[in-house]
């Protein structure tokens, strides 16, 4: 069992974009982290033009990938395919971007995966950022970086591949004190439940209450569509929040003559007013509703 622990840096993050670096670390488990066996380092040409949003990131420029083999003709790649096995670990914070890229390359992962991102999401959630360099500070990663970079013969250089694959070989062996890499990838395919609104009018709150006091609007969270539309762990949040807290969601209308009120005090003055709106709103949400429902039948 090896870790594979990956980067990329490309020409964009659009669908048509490519790899131009590719940068791994190949480590063997210890009893506390890893130890770094191969390093794999890489410019590749990629078949697409590289942006100057891009370039502003990671400094490689049109001239210096001129001539070099595209990516998947290139030793790197070819390494990387032949530890593509389902007894090693795949490293990489934030996954999908990556995975994606590498996919357009021709390399469909089957080692088991490991999402930095996701795990620190999970065990640090309420820290205000979970990237890698935050996690450099955050975690003392830093104070340890230039003994680590002499023992493996890596410069580190930020938002270079190869430099961000060494912090995050630093960050996966500080996780490692605590877990397993078994729990790591566990923790990797697990939703995650964010505890608090990070943006919208409730920024700051934790969702558990904005659940309670105003249901609707998480409602309103989860019915966005298109480039609007909440990710899976946001959705997986507001639906167990709202499930959570059905027993003491307050429920107030949000239009109408009772705009503003709570199904409870409608009920205690005008609850014709209720059925009417059963009936009659089609723009009522399927938890109002149901609400509604439990009152008139109460």
């Amino acid at each position: 069992m090896r870790f594979v622990i990956l980067d990329t840096e490309t020409t964009g993050a659009g669908d048509a974009d490519r790899v131009c670096q590719l940068a791994y670390l190949v480590a063997d488990p210890t009893l506390v982290g890893t130890e770094v066996a191969e390093i794999h380092n890489t410019l590749c040409e990629p078949p697409v033009p590289i942006g100057y949003g891009a370039m502003a990131v990671h400094h490689i420029t049109p001239e210096m990938v001129k001539g070099k083999p595209p990516c998947e003709k290139t030793e790197a790649f070819k390494r990387l395919l032949a530890l593509n096995m389902p007894e090693n670990f795949l490293v990489i914070q934030n996954a999908p971007f990556d995975l994606a890229m590498l996919e357009k390359e021709g390399f469909v992962s089957r080692m088991r995966l490991i999402d930095t991102l996701r795990c620190l999401r999970h065990l640090y959630p309420e820290e205000e950022s979970h990237g890698l360099q935050y996690a450099r500070y955050r975690f003392g990663l830093y104070k340890n970086e230039k003994a680590e970079a002499k023992k493996a013969g890596v410069k580190i250089t930020a938002h270079d591949a190869l430099g961000d694959v060494l912090v995050l070989k630093l960050l996966l062996d500080f996780l490692l004190q605590e877990h397993t890499p078994q729990k790591l990838a566990a923790l990797t395919q697990e939703p995650i439940v964010y505890p608090s609104f990070r943006f919208g009018k409730y920024k700051g709150e934790r969702v558990a209450d904005v659940a309670r006091k105003d249901p609707g609007y998480l409602e309103w969270m989860l019915s966005k569509e298109g480039e609007e539309a909440l990710d899976e762990d946001w959705r997986y949040t507001l639906q167990k929040a709202l499930e959570e807290a059905k027993e003491e969601a307050v429920w107030i209308m949000p239009f109408g003559k009772y705009k503003g009120q709570s199904i409870e005090e409608i009920a205690s003055h005008d609850i014709d007013y209720l059925t009417w709106a059963l009936e009659k709103m089609d723009k009522l949400s399927e938890g109002m509703k149901t609400a509604i429902r439990r009152v008139l039948e109460a």
